[in-house]
């Protein structure tokens, strides 16, 4: 209930309970198990609970330090998508707070991506990665191509295998120009077409594939989970949106925001489907392989293809961020006010290092809309 601020404020949340208080586990081995955590994919915070309650209490523990961690996000977010979609927005003050908190969403993205990029890219093989990974995104190469090739392609040339790198990104680029799929990252979302309305198991897909490919931070699931629900016409942009900033104020992981799609999408039985996808692989990777986590700091070869990975989800985010801005900067009946809005939230978020930053740049966004917009 009091897991504000986003993952670095909830592990040290969690480092202060359960390291210094409660004194669950030495401080070197959390280090340790934060650094596994940090190569999975998924949110580490929640991962963190699941791991440490399986060592408390078994995994029975696990399961119910999992749960304690996301239902209270999970229960408010199903309160505010329900309330958002009785009440009336559009045209509304309501509807003019929303839009400045858009312009909000797009400055803590940003920033967001900006830190993700810090954590990832350490070397120039990584930024080439995150810049090829943008570049196919932008030129409609499906994520499916784009994020394995990464990965081997930088697992290889790190450890000096230039050549057998270059044939990956050959045969990427050959399987690219045959299949031409869409990809998350921005111009093959056709928010003007709407599909019919989504099969649960297709919800689920969606967050499930956002749970997986969560690398660095909860920001990056964001192209993945547009791709499955703007880009079929599930949802707008701007309800997308919407959904990032609601989630920003809540006490609870970030990924919450699947919850809101799910809703959105297919109601309360989506919200549920999407949110189990996206939060399984946090419980799975702990429940079933507690007892060889840790080896996979150990495991180099495999490390360094994650890494790669890691990198070429950034390329995709960035196209992403950019595609959510011209639309944000679309619908807004002033571009001064929320380019106003979004340079003041950007600011605020790399001066303030405050666990509520996010919370206030957003009631900030909110009331300058409400004020400006309407």
């Amino acid at each position: 209930m009091m897991a504000f601020g986003g993952p670095v404020a909830q592990i040290a949340m969690i480092r202060r309970e359960l390291v210094d208080e409660e004194r669950w586990i030495p401080s070197d081995r959390f280090n340790k198990l934060l650094a596994v955590m940090q190569v999975l994919p998924g949110p580490e915070a929640h991962e963190l609970c699941v791991h440490l309650g399986i060592r408390a209490k078994g995994r029975l523990g696990g399961l119910l330090a999992g749960l304690g961690f996301m239902l209270p996000g999970l229960v408010l977010m199903l309160a505010l998508a329900w309330a958002y979609t009785r009440l009336p927005i559009q045209g509304t003050l309501l509807g003019a707070a929303f839009l400045g908190i858009q312009a909000a969403v797009i400055a803590v993205i940003v920033r967001a991506v900006h830190r993700i990029g810090e954590h990832i890219l350490f070397d120039p093989w990584l930024w080439a990665a995150a810049i090829a990974a943008a570049a196919a995104s932008l030129a409609g190469v499906s994520f499916w191509i784009v994020l394995p090739a990464a990965g081997a392609a930088y697992a290889l040339g790190s450890t000096g295998r230039y050549a057998l790198a270059a044939v990956v990104v050959a045969l990427a680029v050959g399987l690219a120009a045959l299949t031409w799929a869409g990809s998350p990252g921005g111009a093959e979302i056709m928010t003007g077409t709407k599909e019919p309305a989504p099969a649960i198991a297709a919800l689920f897909w969606a967050g499930l594939k956002g749970g997986l490919l969560t690398f660095g931070g909860a920001y990056t699931a964001i192209p993945f989970i547009r791709n499955d629900t703007v880009g079929r016409g599930w949802m707008t942009d701007a309800q997308f949106l919407d959904g990032l900033g609601l989630s920003g104020i809540l006490p609870a992981p970030l990924v919450i925001f699947a919850t809101f799609v799910g809703w959105i999408s297919g109601g309360l039985a989506g919200a549920l489907a999407m949110t189990a996808g996206m939060f399984l692989p946090a419980f799975a990777f702990s429940l079933l392989l507690y007892d060889r986590l840790e080896a996979v700091v150990e495991h180099k070869r495999l490390q360094l293809f994650l890494a790669g990975v890691a990198a070429g989800v950034v390329g995709l985010i960035v196209v992403t961020v950019v595609d959510l801005a011209r639309t944000t900067g679309a619908r807004t009946p002033n571009l001064i006010v929320s380019a106003l809005i979004f340079a003041v939230s950007l600011a605020i978020m790399y001066r303030w290092k405050s666990k509520l930053a996010t919370p206030v740049v957003l009631a900030i966004g909110a009331a300058i809309g409400a004020i400006a917009l309407s």
